[in-house]
């Protein structure tokens, strides 16, 4: 995966507000006008869009891509607008909220498949570093790395609550025909609604 720049970061973070701010502003949203001021990013990793309320950092929105499914530049606008409006859990961000919300950017590498689910294959997951993502049939869940930091949770409770994610029973994860993955993620936020864009680490 290749490692973004803090002014990189800083574009993808804009590209993300600038498509939520268009969207609500323009009954004929084009996205063809972040694109084209959004140069290159041509790679295709995951990416998912995080919007919470400043200051509480309450949850908003958030959604994106385990996988690539288009260029980074593009997975940007689609995730920012899923994010913002059509998240089931949340109504529609409104006009008066932009300034209220911060916006996060995620990259995640690609989705390494988890083996083994002995002591010893489950403790190779490092907290904070990474996420999660449980597939059974048609069911699945992901949680990013950050989730786990910020309820306080050890490497199982993490699983479980990937399982939960995913509408799986808690401990689903240890049944063998249960695919298991992790992945890393590279994480640019705005420190304020609109304001200073840091990598967090």
């Amino acid at each position: 995966m290749r490692i973004y720049t803090i002014s990189e970061g800083e574009m993808l973070v804009k590209a993300a507000r600038n498509t939520i701010e268009l969207a609500i502003r323009s009954p004929k949203f084009n996205r063809d006008v972040i694109l084209g001021a959004l140069k290159g990013f041509d790679e295709e990793y995951g990416v998912f869009v995080t919007l919470k309320h400043y200051p509480t950092e309450t949850l908003r929105g958030c959604i994106g891509f385990p996988r690539p499914v288009e260029k980074v530049r593009n997975e940007i606008v689609d995730a920012a607008l899923a994010a913002a409006f059509e998240d089931p859990r949340f109504v529609p961000v409104s006009h008066k909220e932009l300034d209220e919300l911060i916006v996060e950017v995620s990259i995640l590498s690609k989705p390494v498949a988890m083996k083994s689910r002995s002591p010893a294959g489950i403790r190779r997951l490092k907290m904070g570093r990474d996420g999660t993502i449980i597939e059974y049939g048609l069911y699945s869940g992901l949680l990013l790395p950050e989730v786990a930091v910020e309820q306080g949770w050890n490497r199982e409770q993490l699983l479980d609550g990937t399982c939960e994610k995913a509408g799986l029973p808690v401990g689903y994860w240890k049944q063998p025909n249960v695919k298991l993955y992790k992945f890393e993620t590279q994480v640019f936020t705005e420190e304020t609604p609109n304001g200073k864009i840091v990598e967090v680490t």
